[in-house]
């Protein structure tokens, strides 16, 4: 369990939040208890909000039986549900945000790059992730390759020197390095934000306090940490 960067005496704010591409499953519902006896056991919030940004996946027949599924459950929720395919004017937002201040930058490599890029990585026991081609795009040819209408996604440009430390409640200090750390996707090529993107915004603008979540999440951290506004902590999630 983590701190989302805010102070003792601010209300609790705890959220579930499914992806709406299947049946329920145990996860969904273990999370949601959790989070729920937190906020019932400090008087704080339970909010729950449907990550629905897979378009391919998501259908409102999954999300229905999510839903009934919690009910079913006594797994009730104070506020939402929220759905992020009715908030894609935020995210978009905030990639223009973070592409004006070079924090992040457009990616035109094709699907069949990226399978090379890979296919060597292996051969070579490389880092697995991006190698950066896109990030030395001058800003002017960037914006001109766009307004073209050439397909591409936006990464996240990482630091390359130095180390995250990041702070756990459960945990303690935790230290990755930023040079492991890839230069993930943030907007896809349809316009939609992917989940490291739609949620740390979201977390932010819902007021989350704590995010409970499993641990496999923790080396998403530093992702979620370079996307946070800088007045959160680094007492972020995991």
């Amino acid at each position: 369990m983590s701190d989302a960067g805010h102070g003792t005496d601010t209300p609790v704010r705890v959220r579930v939040a499914p992806s709406p591409t299947g049946d329920p499953h145990v996860g969904t519902a273990y999370q949601a208890l959790v989070n729920l006896a937190f906020a019932r056991s400090r008087g704080g919030v339970f909010v729950l909000r449907i990550e629905d940004t897979d378009r391919a996946r998501s259908s409102r027949a999954s999300e229905a039986a999510i839903l009934d599924a919690l009910r079913w459950l006594g797994l009730d929720w104070d506020e939402g549900p929220y759905r992020q395919s009715e908030r894609l004017d935020l995210y978009r937002s905030e990639v223009d945000r973070l592409l004006a201040a070079g924090s992040a930058y457009r990616c035109f490599c094709t699907r069949e790059r990226l399978d090379e890029m890979r296919r060597e990585n292996r051969a070579e026991q490389r880092f697995p992730g991006y190698d950066r081609r896109c990030r030395s795009l001058s800003s002017a040819e960037s914006e001109r390759r766009a307004a073209a209408g050439e397909p591409h996604t936006v990464r996240l440009a990482m630091p390359t020197e130095g180390e995250c430390v990041m702070q756990d409640l459960l945990r303690g200090e935790i230290r990755r390095e930023w040079e492991l750390v890839d230069d993930q996707v943030i907007l896809k090529a349809d316009g939609y934000p992917t989940y490291h993107l739609a949620c740390t915004v979201d977390d932010h603008e819902m007021g989350i306090s704590h995010v409970i979540r499993g641990e496999e999440w923790i080396n998403s951290l530093p992702k979620h940490l370079r996307l946070a506004p800088s007045s959160t902590s680094t007492s972020c999630a995991g």
